[in-house]
């Protein structure tokens, strides 16, 4: 504690020697000083930042009092300066006396001539009988002592706002470091979507990062738990398409059990659906071993979850590929609307039809489906043949023709 207190004092006696004014910003003091070991010794530019705000708020209200302490010396001098001169009374007129005036060094030092004239009017107003005089004095005086308690008051109040914007800004600064390093614990210890919070706590209250996040509420930590197994549910399925996707053995009407079969040794699969590393850790503390059974139905259970998720990637893969090849009939140019009559009259068309489409991908993939593509095929050009021929190309475009 001692050391960081004597770390900020010598940062502050170094802002003291580089002269840091109001005006002064932050970047261009740390372009100046940026290599003198007592800046180096603050290690986070934002720790360095608040300090120099902190300062630069107390040099704000010193220069404030300067200012206002250097008017009021003006303003004794130059009131010294009208007592002197003879002949002074409530008729006496400003454009008359400043001439006997303004060669005078205390008439000099005040450089506007509206606040002269308006100082030797508050001055003139006092020159009344004894008694009323002494009066006016008093009245004066507790004006004066009055707009001093107020100067002080708004002073105070400047200072303390400044404070608290400046410890809201180091809170939410604490609250993000708390959130950044309690993600990175969540990232490094819960690995498994099956991990509850009840059983998470355990594990993360191990972790000597426990403690960096002991800022956050209950609730808070609670909430990012559960937003971290949405994620991490996101990231498995999309490992879990990724390897489907590649693997050559699966067709769009493939079972699971089949599937199951095949990828059951990949390491990424079984990573999916193996034992947590959270579970490897209750089973060797000894205090919570699972029985074999419960092992078998936690199985049961992940097994299901997999099947499920390969069911809807195929719903998934089904419905793109069939627009895929709806894509593709659109795209071969030998299907008109005249293809039906043709496959009715012959059945080469067809077979032309499909030589031609065997050779792209959007074709193949359907192989598994061959009697619903075939079908997908004839109500194509049942589709065409009920448009008719396409119309003429001029009679798209309106506007060229007339134009001609």
């Amino acid at each position: 504690m001692n050391k960081m207190k004597e770390t900020k004092e010598a940062f502050k006696r170094l802002m003291e020697e580089a002269k840091v004014t109001s005006k002064t910003s932050f970047s261009d003091f740390s372009a100046k000083w940026s290599k003198d070991d007592r800046f180096k010794d603050i290690e986070k530019m934002r720790e360095r930042e608040l300090l120099f705000n902190d300062y630069q708020t107390e040099v704000r209200v010193k220069e404030k009092e300067e200012s206002k302490s250097h008017k009021e010396k003006l303003k004794s001098s130059f009131l010294e300066l009208l007592k002197e001169t003879p002949n002074l009374d409530r008729s006496s007129r400003w454009s008359d006396v400043k001439k006997k005036l303004d060669s005078d060094s205390r008439y000099k030092a005040v450089d506007s001539s509206s606040r002269r004239e308006d100082w030797f009017k508050d001055y003139v107003h006092t020159l009344e009988k004894e008694d009323d005089s002494d009066k006016k004095a008093r009245d004066k005086q507790a004006r004066v002592e009055a707009s001093i308690k107020d100067r002080e008051k708004e002073v105070q109040e400047s200072l303390a706002s400044s404070l608290r914007e400046r410890d809201k800004e180091r809170d939410q600064h604490k609250k993000d470091e708390a959130v950044q390093n309690f993600n990175v614990l969540l990232l490094d210890l819960v690995r498994s979507v099956d991990l509850s919070w009840h059983d998470a706590k355990k594990s993360l209250r191990k972790d000597p990062r426990y403690e960096l996040a002991e800022s956050l509420e209950r609730s808070e930590k609670q909430k990012m738990f559960e937003e971290h197994l949405v994620a991490l549910a996101k990231k498995n399925k999309e490992l879990f398409h990724k390897m489907l996707d590649e693997l050559p053995q699966a067709t769009l009407t493939s079972r699971w059990k089949d599937v199951r079969d095949i990828i059951k040794e990949d390491p990424r699969y079984v990573k999916l659906i193996g034992v947590s590393a959270d579970d490897k850790k209750d089973k060797s503390s000894g205090d919570k071993k699972r029985d074999k059974s419960a092992d078998k139905q936690r199985e049961k259970e992940r097994d299901r979850e997999r099947e499920k998720e390969f069911d809807e990637y195929l719903t998934e893969k089904m419905i793109q590929a069939k627009a895929d090849f709806r894509e593709l009939l659109k795209e071969t140019k030998i299907i008109t609307y005249k293809s039906l009559k043709m496959t009715e009259e012959s059945d080469q068309h067809l077979k032309d039809i499909e030589s031609v489409l065997e050779n792209d991908k959007r074709y193949l993939v359907l192989d598994c489906i061959s009697r619903d593509r075939k079908k997908m095929i004839m109500s194509y050009l049942d589709d065409l043949e009920k448009k008719g021929p396409p119309p003429p190309p001029t009679a798209t475009e309106p506007s060229r023709r007339s134009g001609k």
